[in-house]
């Protein structure tokens, strides 16, 4: 029995992912494997590439061929000069780690609300999420101090010239907003 390490489609139309499988030569592309070493993303950017080094390691070395579009998967992780011998090849490029958009948020908030950020804070456990909501919302009612009441900017909105004030708008109509319903 022939064993080739191959790539199976997963995904969807126009984003293709692979999962890197040993499988036997005379199965379908996507039919059973024999084992799942590896993914790859090709539309991500970088290129995600995972593979179970040990276990490609295991499968080479008993005999499995890989295919072209995987000795080059392989040759970028450095796997296929592992086996071979040869030196390795410069590091892959990795995303950068991502940032949480809750931590992010806060972050905001407290440099908007001119509370200075504590080390300890960081370091100590998340509590409740009512807890972090309450203390929010107390920070934002009362300052920490006079000089960030006085830096904090004015939270009103720029008034239009070309759009009519509503309030003046009603006192100049006929029938201001609802008076002829309470006339009934």
């Amino acid at each position: 029995m022939a064993v080739k390490i191959r790539l199976l489609r997963m995904g969807k139309i126009r984003n293709p992912q692979y999962r890197i499988v040993v499988a036997d030569s005379r199965t379908k592309r996507d039919g059973r494997a024999i084992e799942y070493v590896g993914i790859y993303q090709p539309k991500e950017h970088p290129s995600i590439i995972q593979v179970k080094s040990e276990r490609v390691q295991y499968w080479l070395s008993v005999g499995a061929q890989p295919s072209e579009a995987v000795q080059r998967l392989l040759e970028k992780t450095g796997d296929w000069q592992q086996f071979k011998g040869l030196p390795a090849p410069p590091p892959l490029l990795m995303a950068p780690e991502k940032v949480s958009r809750t931590a992010a948020y806060e972050a905001e908030a407290k440099a908007a609300a001119g509370v200075a950020d504590a080390p300890a804070a960081k370091t100590a456990k998340k509590a409740p999420k009512s807890a972090d909501k309450a203390a929010d919302k107390s920070a934002d009612k009362a300052p920490a101090s006079a000089e960030a009441a006085a830096a904090k900017p004015a939270t009103t909105k720029a008034v239009d010239p070309a759009e009519p004030n509503r309030e003046a708008v009603a006192e100049d109509a006929k029938d201001p907003a609802g008076a002829g319903a309470d006339g009934n």
